[in-house]
């Protein structure tokens, strides 16, 4: 015979109380599981073109370095936006360049192709530049607006010869960077300013800062432009009342002479 207290006991070990227990067990599981495929889900060739890509968008400046050392580095304004997309799902993007007080008179004027990186090579990201046929019809395509720019066909046909290859990948956790590569061994064909060759290397920092380092080198592998003592860092604009402010003299192309300006930057070159 069962006792009033062994009845009791059984009762409350099947009642709400252990509903309740079963279901939050349940969804403990469930969330685990979940949790434990979102950790697996491993990000895709595209999700790399698509990150570098919109890194690469917007505006931004060298001020703060040409502040530290203007004999070195100019104010340099970078602004990059989409232009089209190609039938593979590449990106193509303007890039231009332009000293900040004259931004209406861009000095390189470029097509980004952004894609992700063959499956046989090992790197996630690759970024071609390319040569742009006539390149007084796109200055100032990002600040146009849409309907005054030339159309996504039109740039397809204007996309010119290929100049460029840099092979990103994406950084280690501990580092700064999102992304960093740079072009194959021996670089691209380059004849400006006495060069034979150049070379291109790109990191991509996690607080949206991009910095480039173009160099020309001769037969002699002698670097014959670009900067030496290290890469551009162009950090994302950020309004402000001071602009005037920031060297009068600096950066403004007359008070310089072109061989300075060439030995430090390419100007229409790579």
């Amino acid at each position: 015979m069962v006792s009033s207290a062994e009845s009791s006991s059984s009762s409350a070990g099947t009642g709400p109380g252990r509903a309740r227990g079963l279901v939050l067990k349940a969804l403990v599981l469930l969330g685990g599981v979940l949790l434990l495929k979102r950790l697996r889900k491993s990000t895709t060739r595209w999700d790399h073109a698509g990150a570098v890509t919109n890194s690469l968008v917007g505006e931004k400046f060298s001020r703060e370095q040409a502040r530290r050392d203007p004999d070195n580095y100019f104010n340099i304004r970078m602004i990059t936006c989409p232009a089209t997309e190609m039938v593979d799902g590449s990106k193509v993007l303007y890039f231009e360049q332009a000293f900040w007080r004259t931004p209406q008179k861009p000095f390189r004027q470029r097509f980004y192709m952004v894609k992700p990186c063959p499956k046989e090579m090992k790197c996630d990201v690759e970024l071609s530049s390319y040569a742009i046929r006539d390149v007084e019809e796109y200055k100032n395509f990002c600040d146009r607006p849409r309907d005054q720019r030339p159309q996504p066909e039109e740039v397809i046909g204007d996309i010119a010869e290929h100049l460029t290859t840099i092979h990103l990948s994406r950084c280690e956790r501990a580092k700064r960077c999102l992304y960093e590569g740079t072009c194959p061994p021996g670089g691209f064909p380059n004849t400006w300013g006495g060069a034979l060759y150049c070379s291109s290397e790109l990191t991509i920092h996690k607080n949206g800062e991009i910095h480039t380092w173009d160099r020309g080198y001769d037969e002699g592998g002698n670097q014959v432009w670009g900067p030496k003592a290290g890469p551009y860092e162009f950090k994302p604009a950020r309004p402000s009342n001071n602009d005037d402010m920031f060297f009068s003299p600096l950066n403004s192309p007359p008070t310089f002479s072109l061989d300075k300006m060439e030995s430090s930057f390419v100007v229409n070159g790579q």
